[in-house]
Parts: C-alpha cells; sequence; structure tokens
C-alpha cells in the first residue's frame, strides 16, 4: 500500500553493529516503497555514521552516542530535544531495550513501533507482537515497517550503498595504490571464533599471483594487518583505520572481498562487490548478508559442534576455521576475481 500524500519525516532507532547496520538499509526501502514522500533518517553512533553517506533514500543520520551501560538522563532529554525539533511523524525502534526508546517518547514522537521487549509500556504506544517467531533478524526489523498483521514476503529487497567512481579515484589516489585490480582482505569480527587464521598465507598467495591485497579493518586489526603484510611483501598494504569511511570505500574500490562473518563482509556485499565469506561457526543462511555472495567457504570435514553461534571456541581446537586450507581460499578468491574481469570487459 502505497501512500505519496504523507510527507512526515521518519526516524529509525537501529541496531549499532556494523552488519546489522548495514542489514537495516532493506528496511529503508521498504519504508520507501511504502511513502516514498517521507524523509528516513537514521540514530547512529559515531562508528556507523559514516555508512549514512552511501545509503540511497536515507535524508541523514542523527548522530548521539548514549553510554551502554547506565541512564545518562540528561543526555536523553539532549538528544529528545534534537528529534522532537525535526517534527518526527514515527519512531521505528529496532532493539527491544527500554532505553533505545526512551528519546523518542521524550521527544512526543506520535507514532513510536516497537516489539514487546523489556518494560516499555508507556515509551511505545504502537506494540507488536510475535519477534520470537519470526525466523531472522531482517524479519523482524523490516515487520515494523509495515502494517501490523501485514503477510511478510518470501524475499525483502536487499541492502544497497553506493560510492561515487570519483571518490574511489581519490581515495586510491590519496593511498597511493594505483589503479589495477585487488583483493580486498577483512580479517577481522566480533568474536575470535569466527576468525579464520590463515589470511597471511593466503595473502602470500595472491600476491605471488600478482595481485595486489589491502588488509582493511579498525585499530584492532592492527597488529593482524602488519603480520599479513610482513608475510605477503610490498604488493600487500595495510589500510586499517578507525574510520569506518575508510573501510567503505576500500571495499568499493576493491575488485574482490574476502572477510570472515563480520560488518565489512555485509558492507562488501551490499556495494555489489563479488564477496567471499568464510564461515565457520555461525550459519550463512543465517547470518549472511541479504546480498548474494559470490562463494561460500566452509570446512568440507565434519566438526559436531558447527554451528555454535558462540564467540569463542569451547572446544579448544576451532575446527570449524583451522580446517580451511589456504590455498582453497586463495584458489576461489583468485577465480572469482577473474570472473568479475570478464564480465567486466564484456559489459
Amino acid at each position: 500500500m502505497v501512500d505519496a500524500d504523507d510527507t512526515r519525516p521518519i526516524l529509525i532507532v537501529p541496531y549499532m553493529w556494523i552488519g546489522d547496520f548495514v542489514r537495516g538499509h532493506t528496511v529503508v526501502r521498504v519504508l520507501k516503497e511504502r511513502w516514498p514522500n517521507r524523509p528516513v533518517d537514521l540514530l547512529v553512533n559515531r562508528q556507523v555514521a559514516p555508512v549514512v553517506d552511501y545509503m540511497p533514500g536515507v535524508r541523514k543520520g542523527i548522530l548521539w552516542d548514549l553510554p551502554r551501560k547506565r541512564l545518562a538522563l540528561a543526555r536523553q532529554w539532549e538528544l529528545a530535544a534534537k528529534l522532537r525539533a525535526e517534527n518526527y511523524g514515527t519512531a521505528l525502534v529496532m532493539p527491544r531495550t527500554w532505553k533505545s526508546a526512551l528519546a523518542p517518547a521524550l521527544a512526543g514522537i506520535s507514532e513510536r513501533i516497537g516489539f514487546v521487549g523489556e518494560v516499555r509500556f508507556g515509551l511505545l504506544n504502537q506494540w507488536r507482537w510475535g519477534e520470537k517467531k519470526l525466523p531472522r533478524m531482517i524479519d523482524k526489523k523490516c515487520a515494523l515497517a509495515l502494517p501490523e498483521g501485514t503477510p511478510l514476503p518470501p524475499e525483502w529487497p536487499v541492502p544497497q550503498l553506493r560510492v561515487t567512481a570519483d571518490e574511489i579515484a581519490r581515495w586510491r589516489a590519496a593511498n597511493g595504490l594505483g589503479n589495477g585490480p585487488a583483493v580486498a582482505l577483512a580479517p577481522g569480527s566480533v568474536g575470535s571464533s569466527k576468525r579464520w587464521s590463515y589470511y597471511a598465507e593466503a595473502a602470500r598467495l595472491l600476491v605471488e599471483r600478482g595481485l595486489d591485497v589491502w588488509v582493511i579493518g579498525g585499530p584492532g586489526e592492527k597488529s593482524l594487518a602488519q603480520e599479513i603484510v610482513a608475510a605477503a611483501g610490498p604488493k600487500a598494504r595495510d589500510l586499517t583505520t578507525n574510520d569506518l569511511r575508510n573501510g567503505v570505500i576500500g571495499m568499493a574500490a576493491a575488485g574482490v572481498a574476502v572477510s570472515n562473518d563480520s560488518g565489512l563482509m555485509h558492507i562488501a556485499a551490499a556495494l555489489d562487490t563479488p564477496t567471499i565469506g568464510i564461515f565457520g561457526p555461525t550459519a550463512p543462511q543465517l547470518w549472511g548478508p541479504l546480498n548474494p555472495l559470490a562463494a561460500t567457504i566452509q570446512t568440507k570435514t565434519f566438526v559436531p559442534c558447527q554451528p555454535c553461534h558462540r564467540p569463542v571456541c569451547t572446544q579448544n581446537n576451532h575446527a570449524c576455521m583451522r580446517d580451511l586450507p589456504a590455498i582453497d581460499v586463495a584458489d576461489i578468491t583468485a577465480q572469482v576475481l577473474a570472473d568479475f574481469q570478464a564480465r567486466i570487459a564484456l559489459s
């Protein structure tokens, strides 16, 4: 049901983990299909704020870093004043915590929609039930963007991120990267169990094939990036920074991306960069991007505890990630890149 007459702005209070934040662009697309003339804004923290600049259909991000483990009531009032000034007609509150619903309620946003969660009576005025019956995170999110009781479609529009060719060219020039095809490696993740062990060896094998290798990530991946570059040689570059914008542009500039189950995997896939996802303790059908992956790599050996969805391996052998040889990943990566370049040449 499309309503082109409604022009009231909409605020989305999203999950702030990078992968979930990118996946949330599907909600924006669903809202714009329903209300093409309602501006859509996202509440953001400093980490995810740069991503908004590359999301079609988002008017702006409302930057506000609230502490995780305390109420900070004064900060909530300040945020509420900021939201009130935007005259939002609707707020979609994705997290189930009462803190996430507090500022929209204090701002007096007339329509505040969310699932029944922590004690939020009075903070939300449109309750939704049945969240636990929805199989995927994306179903839970997008259900809030539809009228209550609407049957969910079998497929949702996929997230989209767009970086201009000019911005990519400036980024390459600023980093002295030239114009050749490159493989972007994203060796980080939240939780050590999701990190594949052999990125350094795979980087060396890819460089031996004449490919440039970029290591993309945040400050937490700095030491790992240095290890990868030391193993692979001068055609490998450490491009880790504390600015996620660098990660977005780097993934857009790469010919192919290789990533653990992480936020950068979702970013690369949403950019339409051919993306290879390495999965161990998590199930790709549940936690992979909505966007199609160029390849999904999992161990071929039987690991009885897989998937465990645990942040740290409790078996002390990390078999689901250990039994993925570097040569296999390098071969698949080289083939995906060759296929991509062939398609570009024909287009």
